[in-house]
C-alpha cells in the first residue's frame, strides 16, 4: 500500500483516497472508469467567438466520458434543431462577444431560440455556463438569454447558470461537478488536487506562460498622433506553435508609478506580503505590478468596495444598482480613483487584494505566418493613450508593450482560433477588411498564401485616419502588390478630405467587383472593432448582396448567414 508524505496536501478523506488509487493502479489493477447501469445521455452544445467556449466543450467531453455518461458536443451551427425537443440532458457553453452579442457560430441558434418557432422543452434537462468579461455592460448577455428562454419554453434546470469572467477555470469546475452531482451521483468526483492534475496541459499554456524575448518592438507610425508598434517575440524553446489567424496571449506588467501612489494613500502598511492568485504569497507592490488589475472598475469591484468606504456616493450607486449609472461612473476610472477619492478602510494588505481582479494576459491577433518566420510570433498593436477626470492613462497591456517592456521577458502563450482560419485550398480567393490593428492577421494571411504559393486572388480594404502618417505595413503591402501576392488593395484614409471614408464605404464603391469575387467562390473576412466597423461592414455586405445579387432583404440575409455557415465568412472582433 502506498502512503503519501505526512506534509501531503491532502484531507484525510483525499489521502486515503488517492493512496488506494495509487496503489491499484501501480499493482496493474483495474479500475472502472465507470459505475454499472445505463449511461447518461449528455448533449454539449457550444457557441464560442475566440475558441474559449469550444475548448471547454471539449474539456467537458473528456471529464464525461470518464464517468457513466454517454456525451455528444456539437457547434451550435452544425446542430440539427430538431433534436432539441427530443433531448434528455443539454449542457450549454457559450460566451458573448461586442454589445452582448451571441458569438457568429451561436447567431442562428440563438435568434431561432429566442424567437416564436422555438418548441416547447418539457422534459429536457439543462444547464448553461455563460462565459463573459464583467469590463463590458453586457455580462454574458447570450447565456443569461439562453437560460432564461429554456425555463420559460418549460426545460429544468439541471443546477444554475454560472456567470464566469474572463478567469473561468473554477467556475467550469464547480459548473460540471454539480451537474454530475445530480445526473449521476453514483460517480465518485476525484479530490480537487486529482481532478486539477487532471486538467492540467503538458508544455506551455494560458496557466503556464512562456517567458519570451522582444527581438524587435518599434512604432509602424511616420509621426501624427497615432501609436502603433509592431513587436516580434522569439518562441525558441518553447515548443509553442500556432497557425496564422491564432492569437497571442500576453502577460502585461501594470505602471510602477501608479501602483507608487495607490500604495501611498491606502490605510494600511504596505510593506507586508499578500496573497497571491496563484496560491503563493509575494510583496504587496510586486503583487499590485505583476499579479493584479488595477486598471479597470466594475460593478463587482465597487459593491465589495463600498461597505469599506464612507462614501455617500458609492453606497447610493450601488443600493440603486443602476447599470447605466455603474457605466457612467466607471467610464474613464481606474482603481486609483476609487483609492484617492472614495478611500476605502482595509484592515491590511490581504483584505486590499480580496476585492482586487487577477491580472489576465491580452489577447492580440498574431501578425505572422509560422512559415516566414520560424521561432517567431509578431504582433500589431495600438497604442492607448488618453485623458479623463485629470489623469493621463493608457491601455496597460499596450502602454507596457511601448513604455515599459525593454529588457523584459513577458509571459505568453498561443490561444487557436479555429473559427478564423484560411481557405483549405489555396485557390480559393480571398478577400480580407482590416482597418487600423485589423491588418495584423492579413499581413500573416499574406505571408502565409505567397510562401505556400497559394494561386487564389487576394483583395485587402484596409483604413486608418492619415497616408502620410498611419499606412501601417506600407513597404510590405507594396512588396506583396509587386510580386503578385496581392491582387487589389483598396485604402481608406477618413481624416485625409472633407468627407470621411471608412472600409465599408469602398466596400459599396467596389460592389459590383466584389459581388463577382464571392461568387466565384472568395472567402470573407473582417478583423478589428467589433461594435462599429464590423457592423458597418456586416450592413455593407448585405447592401451589396441585395444591389449586386438582386435579392430582396431576406434572400439576402439568408446569403451572408450561409457565408457563414460555409465558413466563408469570418470574424476576428474585439
Amino acid at each position: 500500500m502506498i502512503r503519501l508524505p505526512d506534509d501531503a496536501p491532502f484531507t484525510a478523506e483525499q489521502r486515503l483516497w488517492l493512496e488506494d488509487f495509487l496503489s491499484k493502479a501501480l499493482a496493474g489493477a483495474a479500475i472502472p472508469s465507470a459505475p454499472g447501469g445505463p449511461a447518461v445521455p449528455a448533449t454539449i452544445l457550444w457557441g464560442s467567438q475566440t475558441g474559449n467556449a469550444e475548448g471547454l466543450a471539449r474539456k467537458l467531453v473528456k471529464r464525461l466520458k470518464k464517468g457513466n455518461f454517454e456525451p455528444e458536443s456539437f457547434d451550435m451551427a452544425d446542430y440539427d434543431r430538431d433534436r432539441l425537443p427530443k433531448e434528455s440532458n443539454v449542457l450549454i457553453i457559450t460566451s458573448t462577444y461586442g454589445d452582448g452579442e451571441p458569438p457568429d457560430n451561436a447567431a442562428d441558434f440563438y435568434e431561432w431560440i429566442l424567437s416564436d418557432e422555438a418548441p416547447k422543452l418539457e422534459g429536457v434537462s439543462y444547464s448553461v455556463l455563460a462565459l463573459g468579461d464583467t469590463d463590458y455592460p453586457d455580462f454574458c448577455k447570450c447565456g443569461i438569454d439562453i437560460d432564461e428562454r429554456f425555463a420559460a419554453l418549460g426545460a429544468k434546470r439541471i443546477v444554475d447558470r454560472i456567470d464566469c469572467d474572463v478567469d473561468f477555470d473554477d467556475e467550469f469546475k464547480q459548473w460540471y461537478e454539480g451537474i454530475i452531482s445530480v445526473l449521476a451521483p453514483e460517480v465518485q468526483v476525484m479530490p480537487a488536487q486529482v481532478d486539477a492534475l487532471d486538467q492540467t496541459e503538458e508544455g506551455y499554456s494560458k496557466h503556464r506562460l512562456f517567458p519570451s524575448r522582444i527581438l524587435r518592438n518599434f512604432n509602424l507610425n511616420k509621426g501624427g498622433a497615432r501609436e502603433t508598434h509592431h513587436v516580434e517575440l522569439s518562441l525558441e524553446g518553447s515548443g509553442l506553435e500556432y497557425e496564422v489567424g491564432d492569437a497571442l496571449g500576453l502577460m502585461p506588467a501594470n505602471p510602477p508609478e501608479v501602483v507608487d501612489e495607490i500604495l501611498a494613500n491606502l490605510p494600511f502598511k504596505t510593506d507586508t506580503d499578500v496573497p497571491l492568485p496563484d496560491g503563493t504569497e509575494g510583496p504587496l507592490r510586486e503583487a499590485l505590478i505583476r499579479s493584479y488589475d488595477i486598471g479597470t472598475i466594475n460593478k463587482s469591484i465597487i459593491t465589495k468596495w463600498q461597505p469599506r468606504s464612507g462614501s455617500p456616493f458609492l453606497r447610493a450607486l450601488v443600493e440603486a444598482d443602476d447599470m447605466e449609472a455603474y457605466e457612467e461612473f466607471v467610464w474613464g476610472r481606474d482603481l486609483i480613483d476609487l483609492v484617492c477619492d472614495h478611500p476605502a478602510d482595509f484592515s491590511d494588505g490581504e483584505d486590499f487584494v480580496g476585492v482586487l481582479k487577477r491580472l489576465q494576459p491580452r489577447l492580440y491577433s498574431i501578425a505572422s505566418s509560422p512559415n516566414a518566420h520560424p521561432g517567431e510570433v509578431h504582433l500589431c498593436a495600438g497604442i492607448v493613450r488618453y485623458e479623463t477626470h485629470g489623469r493621463k492613462r493608457g491601455g496597460i497591456c499596450t502602454t507596457y508593450l511601448a513604455d515599459r517592456a525593454e529588457g523584459e521577458q513577458p509571459g505568453v502563450y498561443v490561444h487557436s482560433n479555429k473559427a478564423f482560419r484560411l481557405p483549405g485550398s489555396g485557390d480559393t480567393p480571398i478577400i480580407m477588411v482590416g482597418p487600423g490593428t485589423g491588418i495584423a492577421p492579413f499581413r500573416a494571411f499574406l505571408e502565409e498564401r505567397r510562401i505556400s504559393g497559394a494561386k487564389g486572388g487576394n483583395w485587402l480594404l484596409f483604413g486608418n485616419p492619415h497616408r502620410e502618417t498611419d499606412f501601417l505595413y506600407e513597404e510590405e503591402l507594396t512588396a506583396f502588390q509587386k510580386d503578385g501576392t496581392l491582387q487589389k488593395l483598396d485604402l481608406a484614409w477618413s481624416r485625409d478630405q472633407k468627407d470621411k471614408v471608412y472600409v465599408q464605404h469602398l466596400m459599396l464603391q467596389q460592389g459590383g467587383e466584389m459581388w463577382k469575387w464571392l461568387q466565384d467562390g472568395a472567402s470573407f473576412y473582417v478583423c478589428g472593432d467589433a461594435s462599429r466597423m464590423a457592423k458597418d461592414v456586416d450592413s455593407a455586405l448585405h447592401m451589396i448582396a441585395e444591389k449586386h445579387g438582386g435579392m430582396g432583404a431576406e434572400e439576402a440575409e439568408a446569403f451572408v448567414k450561409q457565408l457563414k455557415k460555409d465558413k466563408r465568412y469570418q470574424r476576428d472582433v474585439y
